[in-house]
């Protein structure tokens, strides 16, 4: 199973939806990622903001910001590899990388509640 590991720009928060505008591609990454964890894939994000010291820790992705500076981010490592700078990674590309069915990086999440309710 390959490790997945998407190093972000500082944001207040990873969903997108924070803020006067709420942004498609945020929520999209987060719901894709969120799926793969369920699913038991090693795939995590790291917001700058929030995790600098994994970005401080991490040599591949402190060398690419010393060398190339913060418009490479967010940058997506595979197994330690980069393969992907300035945008996030697409469904297509997550499921290439997974052998997940596209159609499993997009599905919402469901969730069941039980109301007991004494009287």
């Amino acid at each position: 199973m390959k490790s997945i590991q998407i190093f972000e720009p500082a944001m207040c928060c990873a969903t997108g939806v924070c803020g006067p505008g709420v942004n498609p591609e945020l929520i999209r990454i987060t719901g894709a990622v969120g799926n793969l964890q369920r699913q038991g894939y090693p795939i995590n994000r790291y917001n700058l903001a929030n995790d600098p010291a994994v970005f401080a820790e991490t040599k591949t992705i402190h060398d690419l910001l010393e060398s190339k500076g913060m418009e490479v981010l967010p940058a997506t490592f595979v197994d330690g590899q980069l393969v992907k700078e300035g945008t996030y990674p697409t469904n297509q590309d997550l499921a290439k990388w997974t052998s997940v069915p596209l159609d499993e990086l997009s599905k919402k999440p469901q969730f069941r509640i039980t109301l007991n309710v004494n009287n």
